[in-house]
C-alpha cells in the first residue's frame, strides 16, 4: 500500500492496531480504493500470516450453492457432487476468510454466514456430524450496510456479528499528494511488465490528476495509466483531462474575476504563465539549464531562481520521473 497522505497514514496504523485483534473487520470504501489490498495487509500482519488467505466474491456465489461453497459436500450430497469437497471455511483453516461484497448475500446466505459466525461450527452438505472451524472473518462492501439494515436488505444480527471492528478506507479525493506517488507505482509496473521505458507525466497533466475528483479511486487512475502508457508515444505523458474537471460549477466565478483584487488576479497570471514558460522552455531545450538560459535571454542564475520558484528543478519524487522536474527527463 502506497500513500503519505494523513488519512493514508491513519488508516496503515489503525490497521496495524486491528491486525493484533483476532475478530471480524468490515472494511468499508467506495469501489476502487482498495479493500482487498487492506484486507491482505490485516492478514498478513497478523498471528495467522503464516496461514491461508482466500478471498471470496459473495455477489458470484449462487444462492443454491452458498452452503457448499462455504462448507463443502460429501460425496452423494446432492445430483452433481460425485467426491467430497471441502468448503471455503476448511480451505482457510487457520488464516483468514475475506467475504468481498458481503452486501451481495441474500437473505439466506446471510443466515448461513450468521449461524458459522456464532460459534464457528458448520456442517457440510450430506454429513452428519457438526465440524468446527478456526478462520477469521475479514467483509468488505462499497455500500452502507447500516443503512441497508434500516431498510431490512441486510440483517442487522450479521451486521453486529461482522462489524466489531469497522476500517473506513478514505476516497483518493481525500488522500492529498498520493496521486503522484501512486502514479510513480504504476508507470513502473508498466515499465517492467510492457517494456517500454519508464515514461513521465507532463506537469499540466499532473495537476488536474491532482485536482480531479476519481469516482473509480485507485482502480480508475491505475486503468488510465496503463492505457496511456500504453498508447502514447513519446517518454512525455500529456493526458487530457476528463470534460467534468473543466465544467464550471453552479455559481462558481472564475478565479481572475470580481471575487480577487486586481494585483492578486494578476499575480495568479503572471505565475501561470511563468510555470508554462518555463516547462516549455526546458522542453525545448532537452532539459539543459544553460542551453534553457541562451534561449530565453536570460543569466543561468536568474533561470535557475525561477526554476526553483516553481519546483522545476527539484529531485524527482518516489523512483519514478515526473515531470515537475523536467531535467529528469
Amino acid at each position: 500500500m502506497i500513500g503519505q497522505s494523513p488519512a493514508f497514514q491513519a488508516t496503515v496504523r489503525l490497521m496495524a492496531r486491528m491486525a493484533a485483534c483476532d475478530a471480524p473487520v468490515l472494511i468499508e470504501g467506495e469501489t476502487g480504493t482498495g479493500k482487498e489490498l487492506a484486507a491482505r495487509a490485516i492478514h498478513y500482519q497478523s498471528a495467522r500470516r503464516d496461514g491461508p488467505f482466500i478471498p471470496v466474491n459473495c455477489g458470484a456465489i449462487p444462492d443454491s450453492l452458498i452452503e457448499s461453497e462455504l462448507f463443502g459436500h460429501r460425496k452423494g450430497a446432492f445430483t452433481d457432487a460425485k467426491d467430497h469437497q471441502p468448503g471455503l471455511v476448511v480451505l482457510a483453516e487457520g488464516g483468514t476468510l475475506f467475504l468481498d461484497e458481503v452486501d451481495a448475500l441474500s437473505a439466506k446466505g446471510q443466515v448461513t454466514l450468521l449461524r458459522f459466525l456464532q460459534d464457528q461450527e458448520f456442517r457440510p452438505l450430506g454429513a452428519r456430524r457438526v465440524e468446527h472451524g478456526n478462520v477469521r472473518i475479514l467483509a468488505a462492501s462499497n455500500a452502507s450496510l447500516p443503512l441497508l439494515a434500516e431498510k431490512g436488505a441486510f440483517r442487522s444480527d450479521l451486521l453486529y456479528r461482522l462489524r466489531i471492528l469497522c476500517l473506513e478506507l478514505a476516497p483518493l479525493r481525500h488522500r492529498r499528494g498520493d496521486v503522484e506517488l501512486l502514479a510513480g507505482w504504476f508507470l513502473e509496473a508498466c515499465d517492467k511488465r510492457f517494456g517500454l521505458g519508464l515514461k513521465t507525466i507532463h506537469p499540466d497533466s499532473l495537476r488536474w490528476m491532482n485536482e480531479y475528483h476519481w469516482p473509480g479511486n485507485i482502480r480508475e487512475l491505475e486503468n488510465l495509466l496503463y492505457r496511456e502508457y500504453l498508447l502514447s508515444e513519446g517518454v512525455l505523458m500529456r493526458i487530457d483531462a476528463p470534460k467534468s474537471l473543466h465544467a464550471p460549477k453552479p455559481g462558481a466565478r472564475s478565479r481572475t474575476g470580481g471575487d480577487l483584487l486586481f494585483h492578486r488576479a494578476k499575480a495568479q497570471a503572471v505565475e501561470a504563465f511563468e510555470r508554462d514558460y518555463l516547462v516549455g522552455l526546458l522542453g525545448r531545450a532537452g532539459g539543459n539549464v544553460s542551453l534553457a538560459a541562451k534561449l530565453a535571454g536570460k543569466e543561468r542564475r536568474s533561470l535557475g531562481k525561477l526554476l526553483k520558484k516553481y519546483g522545476l528543478g527539484q529531485a524527482p519524487r518516489g523512483n519514478a520521473r515526473f515531470l515537475d522536474d523536467p531535467l529528469s527527463a
